[in-house]
This record gives C-alpha cells, sequence and structure tokens, in this order.
C-alpha cells in the first residue's frame, strides 16, 4: 500500500543576491519585493537543495515517486545529480519516479525560474508571480503495480456522476500501472458500502442517490478504487464526489438539480501578506470562512489552479466552482503549448470535484494581444480540447471591458461574463444597466455573467460625499450598493463574481496610496478588517441575522449633520443615538439611512430584535486629512496595464 514522506523541512536555498540560507517549505522568495509596489520584484532562477534519507521500501515490489504540488513558475528538478523532469506551469502537481536514482542518503535540487519569458503563463497580469516551491513536496511508496501517477499529475481515476431520473449512473474510469485487476466501492457519508464494482472502465447505477445540493446541502460520496493481483491489495486510491445536474437557461440563468440557483459569488486569489503564496491549510481554512459567513454560492478561483486542498474545501462547503488557468492579458504564439499542457492539468487534476462546473478558458486575453487571428485559432482549440476531455461540464471565459460585445473570443466558449468596472474606471454606475441590457436584446440566446466587477476600498480612507476613485471605504459601499440593485433587475444572468473576496499584492499598482496592492477586496489582505462592503454583501446573501453599523472607522465628522448608514439582513431598524429613539426605517435592500444632527459626540446603537451594533462618531471643525487619498502623480505610469 502506499506510503508518503513530506519533504518540507531543512531545505537551502540560493536567492537572488547569491547567498544561501536555511528555509522551510512552503517558501517564496517574492513574499516583500511582490508586495511593496514599483513593479520591480525580481525574477529569474533560484535554487533550493535538501538532504533526505531514502525512504523504506522493496526494489522488488516497490517505486518511489517524487511529487511536487506548485513550483512557479517553471522548475528543473535534479536528484543526486541526475535530471529527473521538469515542468511549466506554477499551479498544478507534477510527479516522476525515481526509484533506480536512490541512495542511501540523496540530494535533491530544484532550479526555479519566473523569469520573463514568451512561452509559460502568465507573463502580464494584475497580481504578482510569486517564485518559489510553495506547496507540498513529497515521496510517495507504491507498488509496482498501481493506479497510475505519471498522467499529467491526476490521482488515475475518474469519477463520472450522471443523474438519470431517479437514479444516478456512475462510471469509474482507472488508469492502471502493472499487473492487477480494479475493483472499486462506493462509500456513503457515513462510510458505509453502497455499492461495489469492477474494471478499469465500469459503470454502476445508484438508486435514489443523495444529491450534492450547493450549500444547502454538499452530500459526498467516497469512492473507493483498489487495484488486486491474486487476492492480494497492490494499492488504493479514494476520492471524493458528488452527484448532481446541472444547466445553464439563457431567459433564467443557473440551475442546479433541476431548479434555479442564481449564482452570486466572489473571486480570489490565494496570496498572503508578507507570506505570497507560500500559505497554509490553515489560511485557506480561514479563507473559507470568511466566504462561507458573507453567504457566497460561487466562488471564481482566479487566475490559476489552486491548492487542490481548498477544491476540496469547496466540494464540502457547497461552493459552485469556475475553475481556469492562467492564459491572460497577452495571448503568446509561443505560449500555445503551455495553455494546452496547464488546461490539460487543471481537468485531470480536478476532474473528480463536484464543485467545479466549468471551465475558464482565459481572462481579459485582448488587452495586449497582437496576433489576434492565433489568439482566436489558440481559443478555439482548447475550448474543442475541453469538451472532448470533459463533455460534462461547459466552458466560459472572462472578457476585458474594452473587448466589446461583438469581439469574436467573446462568442466561443459555452458562456461569457465580462469584467467590467463601469462606475470605478468608467463614470456613470447606470451604464452596467445599459451594457447588459444591450448583450441581451443582442444576443438572447447567449448566456452573460459578471467575472469581475468593483472598486477600490480602504479601510482608512473615508469621505461624506463619497465619489468615484476616491478609494473610500464609503465609495466602495455605494458602488456594490448598485451593483446587487442592478443584478436584481436581471435575474437571468449565469453567475455574478465581485472582484475580489480578498485584498492582493500586485505590484506594478501604484493607485491607492499603498503601493503594490489592489484594493479592491471585501477584506483587507491580512484578512483582519472586513470592509462595509462586506457586511452588504453578507446582508443580501447570508441568512445569520445581523446589524452592521457602516463608517464606523469614519470618527472624525464635520458639520451641522452626519448621516449614519446600516446594513442588517431584517427588514426593519431601530436608530439610537445618545440614548434616544431617532427613526425606525424599513428597507427591501437592507439598506437604512438616517441623518441626524452632529452636536459633540455620538453614541450611536442600531438594532432589529436583539441583534444590535454600537459606534461612537465625534464632532470636529476641519476634516481629518489622514481620511483624504494622498495620488502618487506618477500613479497611472504605475498602471500595470500601461507596463
Amino acid at each position: 500500500m502506499r506510503s508518503t514522506t513530506k519533504l518540507m523541512k531543512n531545505w537551502q536555498f540560493t536567492g537572488p543576491d547569491g547567498k544561501t540560507a536555511a528555509v522551510n517549505l512552503p517558501h517564496t522568495w517574492n513574499n516583500i519585493d511582490g508586495q511593496d509596489g514599483g513593479n520591480d520584484y525580481w525574477r529569474g532562477t533560484c535554487t533550493y537543495t535538501t538532504q533526505f534519507a531514502a525512504p523504506a521500501y522493496d526494489a522488488e515490489t516497490q517505486q518511489v515517486w517524487l511529487q511536487f504540488e506548485g513550483v512557479n513558475a517553471s522548475a528543473r528538478v535534479t536528484l543526486n545529480g541526475q535530471e529527473v523532469m521538469r515542468h511549466d506551469g506554477g499551479y498544478s502537481t507534477f510527479r516522476a519516479e525515481v526509484t533506480g536514482l536512490l541512495a542511501e542518503e540523496n540530494e535533491l535540487t530544484v532550479a526555479v525560474d519566473n523569469s520573463k519569458n514568451d512561452r509559460v503563463y502568465p507573463q502580464k497580469a494584475d497580481f504578482t508571480f510569486y517564485g518559489g516551491i510553495y506547496r507540498d513536496v513529497s515521496l510517495l511508496v507504491v507498488s509496482k503495480n498501481h493506479i497510475a501517477l505519471d498522467y499529467l499529475g491526476s490521482c488515475g481515476v475518474q469519477i463520472t456522476p450522471t443523474v438519470n431520473g431517479a437514479n444516478a449512473d456512475i462510471t469509474v474510469k482507472t488508469r492502471v500501472e502493472g499487473e492487477g485487476e480494479i475493483e472499486f466501492s462506493i462509500l456513503d457519508a457515513a462510510g458505509a458500502e453502497v455499492l461495489t464494482g469492477k474494471g478499469c472502465d465500469a459503470a454502476v447505477t445508484l438508486a435514489h442517490p443523495h444529491l450534492w445540493d450547493g450549500v444547502r446541502d454538499p452530500y459526498l460520496y467516497t469512492c473507493a478504487v483498489r487495484l488486486v493481483l491474486n487476492g492480494a491489495v497492490q494499492d488504493e486510491v479514494r476520492q471524493r464526489f458528488g452527484v448532481r445536474s446541472f444547466h445553464v437557461d439563457p431567459q433564467k440563468g443557473f440551475f442546479l438539480n433541476g431548479r434555479a440557483y442564481p449564482l452570486h459569488g466572489v473571486s480570489r486569489h490565494q496570496d498572503r501578506k508578507g507570506l505570497g503564496n507560500a500559505i497554509t491549510r490553515e489560511m485557506h481554512d480561514e479563507d473559507m470562512q470568511l466566504i462561507k459567513e458573507l453567504g457566497a454560492n460561487t466562488i471564481r478561483l482566479a487566475h490559476y489552479q489552486h491548492d487542490q486542498y481548498f477544491y476540496d474545501l469547496c466540494d464540502r462547503n457547497g461552493l459552485i466552482v469556475w475553475a481556469e488557468i492562467p492564459y491572460i492579458s497577452k495571448h503568446m504564439p509561443n505560449g500555445r503549448a503551455n495553455t494546452i499542457s496547464q488546461m490539460e492539468e487543471l481537468i485531470e487534476q480536478n476532474y473528480n470535484h463536484a464543485s467545479i462546473v466549468c471551465w475558464g478558458v482565459s481572462n481579459e486575453i485582448t488587452i495586449a494581444t497582437k496576433d489576434k487571428q492565433d489568439m482566436l485559432d489558440n481559443h478555439r482549440l482548447l475550448n474543442d480540447m475541453i469538451h472532448q476531455t470533459d463533455p460534462t461540464r461547459f466552458t466560459t471565459l472572462a472578457c476585458y471591458a474594452m473587448c466589446g460585445p461583438f469581439n469574436k473570443v467573446a462568442h466561443i466558449t459555452d458562456v461569457v461574463s465580462w469584467n467590467l468596472y463601469l462606475g470605478w474606471y468608467v463614470p456613470g454606475l447606470f451604464l452596467n444597466d445599459l451594457w447588459i441590457g444591450f448583450w441581451h436584446l443582442c444576443y438572447p440566446k447567449r448566456l452573460l455573467g459578471y467575472s469581475e466587477y468593483g472598486a477600490e476600498g480602504m479601510p482608512n480612507l473615508h469621505s461624506d460625499h463619497p465619489r468615484r476613485n476616491d478609494h473610500t471605504e464609503e465609495y466602495q459601499a455605494v458602488y456594490h450598493e448598485y451593483m446587487l440593485r442592478c443584478f436584481r433587475r436581471h435575474p437571468w444572468m449565469w453567475a455574478n463574481h465581485v472582484w475580489n473576496m480578498f485584498d492582493f499584492a500586485a505590484d506594478a499598482r501604484d493607485q491607492g496610496g499603498e503601493p503594490g496592492m489592489n484594493h479592491k477586496g471585501l477584506v483587507t489582505f491580512d484578512r483582519k478588517t472586513k470592509k462595509d462592503s462586506f457586511y452588504l454583501y453578507k446582508a443580501w446573501w447570508s441568512s445569520d441575522r445581523f446589524v452592521h453599523i457602516c463608517s464606523k472607522r469614519f470618527v472624525d465628522r464635520c458639520g451641522k449633520k452626519t448621516t449614519i448608514k446600516v446594513y442588517s439582513t431584517d427588514d426593519t431598524v431601530t436608530l439610537m443615538v445618545n440614548g434616544k429613539t431617532v427613526g425606525k426605517k424599513t428597507s427591501s435592500d437592507h439598506v437604512f439611512t438616517f441623518t441626524v444632527p452632529l452636536d459633540g459626540d455620538l453614541d450611536v446603537e442600531a438594532f432589529s430584535g436583539l441583534k444590535k451594533d454600537t459606534a461612537h462618531f465625534h464632532k470636529v471643525d476641519k476634516p481629518n486629512p489622514a481620511y483624504k487619498l494622498v495620488k502618487n502623480k506618477n500613479a497611472q505610469k504605475s498602471n500595470w496595464v500601461d507596463n
């Protein structure tokens, strides 16, 4: 049977300065310079070396495999002086069989390269491309007769559940290396066996399956696949899966298990302050808890393959997932092979995840593309390949705002979504309604979503009169208030994803008073501060009853009167100021606005039923200068699009 040894401790890292230091994995060399702005983080080749004792194994009957789960962006792996593999693509799993190279004591060296080139994606995008070994490295000991490890980093097992009336037809396909026969069991969530089957390409029928039903009931089965030779189990792989059906309707939106299931959610980048992409499972857990608290039912995992652990979390918590590759911003003719390999790895490694409903082909690819025909050809190739590899899911892409509704690239995939920031980069929030209506008029049978929309909001910036591009917490909230009402007016859209759940690093940015950051998140980069917009979405999407007073950090206020805004899941809120009730209001959009005299200090309490929130505000004669954005005169030159 299989055994795993982690190789996470005691590595020697030779970095950009040529010096060698001891590090543990996960690790990146861009955790500081990739987050401080200037578009000058170091990109090149660094080296990781470690020594390890050979794991216990029987050379006659077993093999040892070396596995990497994420090395950005290109890796050259050497064991005891022999090159064992190369890999291009910074976000997927790759392996090599190394049995014949092992000695009692071994030296493993990984040359990691995140330098600029024209063949490995991504090369141009609004996020930092952290170099390093930032996910797990393992030694796997398996029987020579085993479920295949050498196919695109996959687990070797594909499970395809198809709802058929009251039953589900379940196909189990297994790749095998060596000898033996395949046997498998399907277990329910409690671990009880409900079905068995045999063969490398077998189908069984599950009567009255318990459906995976999104956030309402994310029920998962387990398929235990065994390779058996002469009555002895040689190898076993266990994969969770869910039984569900889904489709999209251009007039009614997304359906799950035959019922309308409007998709509203967020996008996510995986990095953290001071850590980059070198994050822990506990951090993945924290992200998921925040997303669940918000009440999202879908997530776009941008703009690359995320950690397998996070896809598992999406399965277990019922989030509908848009998964994609980093084919982004700029089509590179020399990068076609890399788009294919990254897409193949994405699909094969994630095929069994119940949460995934679509594969994203590209993001904003028209921003800096010169060879348009080659780009279109590449998209058609990828789209066809996806349908051949996985006919159970649909394809999509995210179009750049300036792409235009008539661009050919917007009509290749099964559905399309748009990255539109009307009301942020372009004045006029009302343009969102016009644009959506125009698309639906022109293409009534073509499904449309919003893959990105948002506005920068910094918790330390505030205004009585928020306006576009002021980066205040207040304008971000006003923007999202409008967008939620807008989407309610267009219920046929297939999905909407806020950009972004969390602030993230983009070293080329310098537009919001903190270089190197994109501040469109509903939560700050360190996950410590939930912006007002977070509570707005929680009020719309969550069933958790609460009351939230907005702009609490806007303590110092001027004028004779001030506006106090409240968000709540309830439809009625009462406000008290300095111990006296000043008003009770009802709202259909979870936003409650009160205007009260500003006379000295205000101790404010908002409540609905037993739920309440408090805040304190202070009258001042002049606006607090700390609340106003001080812009870099060269900010536009620091915009990543222009680099």
